[in-house]
C-alpha cells in the first residue's frame, strides 16, 4: 500500500500536536555538557556515540511536543564515517518515535546523480531514509525532476531555497530580473509550478484530507526577512514552507508567523542553537535535555500567540 503523502502527515502531526516546531538537530561537540566533550575527545568512535545519545536523548526529552526534526548533514559529514553512522541512527529512531525527519542537505545535481540523491534520502530503503529534504534549484527542473518522482512515489517532500535566512543571500536572491521580479520570487514561482500537478487529491501526490491544497514541494523561506515572507506566503498557495532563523538567528514567532497561511498553517519553524543547547542560557548541564524541553513549550507557546495575532484573534 501506497504512503499518505508528506503534507497528509505533516497536517496530522501539526493538527495533533498544535505545533509546528522544528527541533534542528546540528551536533556541535564544542557545545555539549563538559562530560560529554570529554567523553567525544576518545577517539571518532567516541565522538558518534555521544552526537547520537545526545540526540537520543532531546529526542525523548520532546517526542510528545514536537513533530519534526531537521538533522544539518554537515554536522554530522565533519565526523567521518561515526559521523554518518550517528545521522543514520539518528533518522531511525526519529521516525520510530514519530516524528516526521526533513534531512537538511541542500542536494541538486542533474540527470543520474540526482535520482541517486533522491534515492539515497527518499527512496524509502537506504540508511538516511528521511520523510523529506532540503534542496537547492540552481540547475533547474532537471535537477529538481527526479527528486519531485520520489516525493510522488513514496509520499515524501521536498524544500526548495527560496529565501535564505543568512545575511549575504541579498547578493544574489535580490537581484532584479529583466521581467522585474527579484531572483526569490523567480525562484517561488518556479516552486509552485513545480508543485502545482502535485496539488489536492487524495492519492499519494496529493494532499488529501488533513492537508488540502497543499503539495510535495516545498520552499526554505527565512524568518529573517518576513516582508519577503509575505510576497512569497502569497506566490506559495499551495507549498508547505520550511523557516529558518527563529531563535538564535535572531527572528521572532511574529517573523515567523508571516508564512503561515490564511488558516495559521502551512509553515514549519525551524530552530536548531537556541533548542539543542538551551541548556546554557540557565547553567543546566546535568539537566540539558529537560532544557531543550522547557525551551520548546515556550517556543511553542510564542508560535501560537504569534499565529493567533496573524489570524486577527490574538
Amino acid at each position: 500500500m501506497a504512503e499518505r503523502s508528506f503534507a497528509q502527515r505533516v497536517f496530522e502531526r501539526l493538527r495533533t500536536l498544535d505545533n509546528p516546531t522544528v527541533l534542528g538537530l546540528d551536533p556541535d561537540l564544542g557545545r555539549m555538557p563538559a562530560a560529554l566533550r570529554a567523553a567525544a575527545a576518545a577517539g571518532p568512535e567516541a565522538a558518534g556515540r555521544v552526537i547520537l545519545d545526545y540526540n537520543l536523548a532531546l529526542l525523548d526529552a520532546v517526542q510528545d511536543i514536537v513533530g519534526f526534526v531537521k538533522p544539518q548533514v554537515a554536522c554530522y559529514e565533519r565526523h567521518g564515517l561515526a559521523g554518518m553512522e550517528a545521522l543514520a541512527a539518528t533518522i531511525r529512531a526519529a521516525r520510530e518515535r514519530g516524528f516526521l525527519v526533513i534531512a537538511d542537505g541542500k542536494r541538486n545535481d542533474i540527470g543520474s546523480s540526482s535520482a541517486a540523491y533522491a534515492a539515497a534520502w527518499l527512496g524509502g530503503a537506504g540508511d538516511f531514509d528521511a520523510d523529506a529534504l532540503t534542496v537547492n534549484a540552481y540547475l533547474g527542473w532537471d535537477g529538481i525532476k527526479p527528486f519531485v518522482d520520489a516525493c510522488v512515489a513514496r509520499g515524501r517532500g521536498i524544500f526548495v531555497l527560496v529565501r535564505t535566512s543568512n545575511p549575504s543571500a541579498t547578493e544574489l536572491q535580490d537581484l532584479e530580473l529583466g521581467d522585474g521580479r527579484r531572483v526569490y520570487e523567480a525562484m517561488g514561482d518556479l516552486v509552485a509550478a513545480w508543485n502545482a500537478p502535485h496539488v489536492g487529491g487524495s492519492g499519494v501526490g496529493g494532499s488529501g484530507v488533513g492537508g488540502s491544497g497543499y503539495g510535495p514541494v516545498g520552499a526554505v523561506v527565512g524568518a529573517t526577512w518576513p516582508e519577503q515572507a509575505r510576497k512569497l506566503r502569497q506566490r506559495l498557495p499551495g507549498s508547505l514552507i520550511l523557516v529558518p532563523g527563529y531563535g538564535a538567528q535572531g527572528a521572532t514567532a511574529d517573523d515567523c508567523a508571516a508564512s503561515f497561511d490564511e488558516r495559521g498553517e502551512g509553515a514549519l519553524v525551524n530552530a536548531s542553537r537556541s533548542l539543542m543547547y538551551a541548556w546554557q542560557k540557565e547553567g543546566r548541564e546535568a539537566d540539558f535535555a529537560a532544557a531543550t524541553r522547557d525551551e520548546a513549550l515556550r517556543m511553542r507557546d510564542a508560535l501560537r500567540l504569534a499565529r493567533d495575532r496573524h489570524l486577527g484573534t490574538g
